[in-house]
């Protein structure tokens, strides 16, 4: 932990070494820059820098944390100027980097008649791993509108490399560039892609051990594969950030004045962008112009997701994409990062007394972080505590899974 002493004294010799005593012609502006510099540091350090709540029922698992991810028992520290959940979401996009990533694209034919993009790092450079028969291979499933692009995928496949790992990311239909064959595109609640796209990468091989890590829309469709599945997975364990858990309030959330201009509206035109290029193979069964005339993500899901997937109601389709309502199913081990001021996933709404009832099941509640944003360091543009949630979790799993229930 950081000390409060040494802290407050390294802030006044800085400020006394860039401002000059004549501030506003006197010293009395240097007094009260260097007063509010440690009144905002108190107030940082006592009520924004906190130790996640780690929520979980298994004392094995826990320690199992404990031992080889220990980041979800350590202080976070949110970037000192920016700590709100709403201007943390809003900047991360904007402000991480975007490292390099090479892809080798591969597209698989579905049950239906549908494709499905996939891009793969294959890491054949691999020290640690280069028999590529066994080596350790990640599924990574972006957001709601999210591809292989999205910088915390590029930033979860940096950490992989790093390990020696293979990555896989499962991009949802039509929306990385690849036609619709079919007039279907992709919900939360349908996991029917997801098992096919598990049993692929799994049957290509089936020696190399494999996890699953999920973003927003992506760690909610994983979920509710795993409450479907069970124990009956390829699957050693898995990682989720930002879920929305319960539908219903998510989208409460996202109604209220401000989130719908900061998230909603933009959110809405996303997805009606990511379906006009297919407009033509899906005007066959839905009224476009309706759909186009969507101002939320309610009205969208209304005239569209809950349609395609034959739901009576919309009502119907959110409580079916809940994972909040699958996870005493959950198999296998799965750790779930939130921040409890994520707008798309309020902390209200988290199951926290679900996930105790299930001895698979970690939640790490963050008091800060937004949504997919966990920023940290004076200028965040690389490594984010998510990020390191991620690359110590998935390489405690692939180095010590066996230990999981054993301690």
């Amino acid at each position: 932990a950081m000390d409060w002493q040494v802290l407050t004294r390294e802030l006044s010799l800085y400020l006394e070494s860039q401002v000059r005593v004549g501030f506003f012609g006197s010293g009395v502006g240097l007094s009260l820059v260097l007063g509010f510099g440690v009144a905002y540091t108190c107030y940082y350090l006592s009520s924004i820098a906190k130790k996640p709540q780690l929520v979980a029922s298994n004392d094995c698992f826990c320690r199992f944390l404990e031992e080889y991810c220990p980041v979800v028992t350590e202080t976070y520290y949110p970037t000192i100027w920016c700590w709100e959940g709403r201007v943390q979401t809003l900047l991360r996009p904007f402000i991480t980097s975007r490292p390099q990533v090479q892809y080798r694209n591969e597209l698989i034919k579905t049950a239906d008649g549908g494709q499905i993009s996939l891009d793969w790092f294959d890491n054949n450079g691999s020290l640690y791993y280069p028999d590529a028969s066994t080596r350790p291979t990640v599924l990574l499933l972006p957001g709601l509108t999210g591809t292989s692009k999205e910088s915390y995928i590029l930033h979860m496949i940096h950490q992989s490399e790093t390990l020696g790992y293979r990555c896989v990311v499962f991009n949802n239909r039509g929306i990385a560039g690849e036609d619709l064959l079919t007039p279907r595109t992709y919900c939360a609640a349908n996991t029917e892609d997801l098992e096919a796209v598990i049993h692929h990468v799994h049957s290509l091989q089936p020696s190399a051990p494999l996890v699953a890590a999920g973003v927003s829309m992506g760690g909610m469709l994983l979920l509710n594969y795993l409450g479907k599945t069970g124990r009956d997975t390829p699957l050693m364990a898995a990682a989720v950030f930002s879920a929305g858990w319960n539908v219903f309030e998510s989208v409460e959330s996202l109604e209220k004045p401000l989130n719908w201009l900061l998230f909603n509206y933009y959110l809405t035109t996303c997805l009606q962008s990511s379906i006009s290029r297919h407009r033509q193979m899906l005007e066959e069964l839905f009224d476009m112009d309706l759909v186009m005339k969507a101002r939320t993500v309610r009205e969208f899901d209304k005239q569209f997701t809950s349609v395609m997937f034959g739901y009576p109601t919309i009502d119907d389709y959110y409580e079916d994409a809940s994972p909040c309502r699958k996870l005493k199913s959950v198999g296998i081990p799965v750790l779930c990062l939130n921040s409890v001021d994520d707008v798309f996933s309020p902390g209200h709404a988290i199951p926290v007394e679900t996930a105790k009832q299930n001895a698979n099941v970690a939640l790490v509640l963050t008091s800060c972080g937004g949504h997919i944003g966990f920023l940290e360091g004076i200028w965040p543009r690389k490594c984010t505590y998510m990020d390191r949630v991620f690359k110590q979790f998935v390489q405690a799993v692939f180095e010590h899974g066996n230990k999981i229930f054993s301690m």
